[in-house]
């Protein structure tokens, strides 16, 4: 199966018993928008944690109607995001949403050893991309959450998207290891990373999805250009899932998509005890709206 469109998620999610997604620190405009939109697309229950009167402000403002949202009031932004995650861990919510607190105090209430969200897997991003010139829905990980990731955590970044890709439906996804050549070079750590998961993989240590790498980024989304360097691969032209080695060349990636080629994205983190979503006020309102259908589509 082929993801044709971000709009699969939508779909997915309204199949699915609606969800409740805490919000922290909830008193952001483009937050309270996004969580609006997808409560009437049907898909979500809103509980939103933060200050009481500014939510509702914006709420008048925006002329958005939350009256269906239950508000807990919390002033400070760092308790407002502890609070949220313990209402993931008593199960009054299935997913986490980050409003209008920095992303070191968010992260530090999730990943709290005692009172977080841990689980045994690494906590790693991933987008989704709607990309004009491409095929098909393109993934991309880790853009956001991992800076310049060991050979263990690669595999652990990869165990989280395949997991994700399996419960969106697509069974066996082509996993492109992204990097500036398609031969393994002993100066390049990255080559050498990308050699052992390939092997890995048709070893059946990595199961569940179609892995090859190094290849250069043309050669994973052009046909044509894998023609023209003679790379026989199964993934080469086709890939779902482009991996690349550390957090620059995923963000410049992900934005170039986003700015230079129109792309929408539906993202979120993995790793944890639920999908987490964390949306960029530069997102456009179908980006956000999309990343919680995405996160809603995965949820256990």
């Amino acid at each position: 199966m082929e993801i044709k469109s971000l709009d699969l998620f939508l779909q997915i999610a309204k199949s699915r018993p609606k969800r409740k997604v805490v919000v922290a620190a909830a008193e952001d405009e483009p937050v309270l928008q996004a969580i609006t939109a997808a409560e009437k697309e049907g898909i979500v229950d809103g509980l939103l944690v933060g200050n009481t009167e500014k939510i509702k402000h914006y709420a008048d403002e925006l002329k958005l109607d939350i009256s269906h949202f239950e508000i807990i009031d919390e002033k400070d932004p760092a308790k407002a995001a502890c609070k949220a995650v313990g209402l993931v861990r008593e199960n009054a919510a299935q997913i986490l949403m980050k409003g209008l607190v920095s992303t070191a105090d968010f992260l530090r209430a999730v990943l709290n050893r005692e009172q977080g969200l841990r689980k045994d897997e690494l906590l790693s991003h991933i987008g989704f991309f709607e990309v004009p010139a491409y095929h098909k829905v393109i993934a991309l990980t880790d853009a956001a959450q991992n800076i310049c990731p060991t050979l263990e955590e690669k595999i652990s970044i990869l165990r989280n998207a395949i997991s994700a890709f399996h419960k969106i439906g697509v069974s066996c996804p082509k996993v492109a290891l992204l990097g500036a050549v398609e031969t393994v070079n002993p100066k390049m750590e990255n080559t050498l990373h990308s050699a052992i998961i390939t092997q890995m993989n048709r070893r059946k240590q990595l199961k569940g999805c179609i892995i090859d790498g190094p290849l250069a980024f043309d050669n994973a989304v052009s046909l044509e250009a894998t023609q023209h360097k003679g790379i026989e691969s199964p993934v080469a032209g086709d890939a779902d899932l482009l991996f690349v080695p550390n957090i620059e060349v995923g963000n410049v990636l992900y934005k170039c998509f986003t700015y230079f080629s129109g792309a929408t994205v539906a993202a979120t983190i993995l790793g944890a005890a639920c999908p987490i979503v964390l949306t960029s006020r530069a997102d456009s309102d179908k980006s956000k709206l999309m990343s919680i259908a995405l996160s809603t589509s995965i949820s256990d």
